[in-house]
């Protein structure tokens, strides 16, 4: 791992950040191919939204592009990683008169999936973990994680790759890591996000791009019985692209015909997969 914080590479950040103190900041995730990250700018838009939420100075477009390229460069696959806190300040919740952002930019490996996560499938636990309902905190990735580390931690298994959450009533929201996409009759619907969860850049891309290939998308209240009747069940990260699901609450799926053309679509623009994979999936 590298790591640059406001343009400096270096790994450690002052004790009184607010980012560290309070989680008062938000993060972007990126995946990064040859050097460039393809879905910078979708990127942008949700941390120019989170900065109007949070009243965090927005990072000059240019300045962040440069640094996320600085970070990738030399890499075939890489993931970066952007954090902006509302910088140092002393003891309380209240934030200087002259708030100074921190931007930080870390450089990871690429995860190393297996091939058959995106051909059979992947399991999917429902979490016991709940999401609280916050609307003004709803959609973009602000760095309070506790709940997804909870529900993380409800299990430790390798075999399972994902979690389920709901709000308090209930209600289907998104996975720890993940949006998630229930597939009936060859129409999709994925949950609302007004109230809690974060608003994904694959999800946003399956929402523009299933209409053009004649699919039907609808945002919409969904519970864990519409999971369980589902025709097809999907999750959806920018460094997993689309993954079928499997196995959920001992319902089996297979991949089907909407995942597979959504896949494919992917494919031939962003190169998630290595190339013997994606020739194998575009035979």
């Amino acid at each position: 791992m590298r790591c640059w914080i406001n343009g400096v590479e270096k790994a450690h950040i002052d004790a009184t950040d607010r980012g560290l103190q309070y989680g008062d900041g938000l993060f972007e995730t990126l995946a990064a191919f040859d050097g460039q990250c393809p879905w910078f700018e979708v990127h942008y838009q949700r941390l120019s939204t989170g900065c109007d939420r949070l009243a965090i100075p927005l990072p000059d477009k240019a300045v962040l592009l440069r640094e996320v390229e600085q970070a990738a460069a030399g890499q075939h696959r890489a993931v970066i990683k952007i954090i902006l806190t509302a910088g140092s300040g002393g003891r309380g919740y209240a934030r200087s008169a002259n708030l100074q952002a921190n931007r930080i930019v870390l450089c990871h490996a690429w995860p190393d999936h297996a091939e058959a996560c995106w051909q059979q499938g992947v399991e999917l636990k429902l979490c016991q973990t709940r999401l609280g309902c916050n609307p003004a905190l709803a959609g973009i990735k602000h760095l309070n994680r506790l709940e997804q580390v909870l529900a993380r931690n409800e299990w430790q298994t390798r075999e399972m790759a994902e979690g389920l959450m709901c709000d308090m009533q209930g209600n289907v929201i998104e996975g720890t890591m993940s949006n998630v996409f229930v597939v009936r009759e060859q129409a999709l619907y994925t949950p609302e996000l007004a109230r809690c969860g974060v608003a994904g850049v694959m999800r946003r891309w399956v929402l523009e791009k299933a209409p053009q290939l004649g699919v039907k998308v609808h945002e919409t209240t969904l519970r864990v019985e519409d999971l369980q009747h589902a025709d097809e069940l999907m999750l959806t990260n920018s460094l997993i692209g689309l993954w079928p699901v499997e196995t959920f609450e001992s319902r089996h799926y297979q991949p089907g015909p909407v995942y597979q053309a959504l896949l494919k679509c992917l494919l031939t623009e962003y190169p998630l997969i290595n190339s013997q994979t994606m020739n194998r999936f575009n035979a």
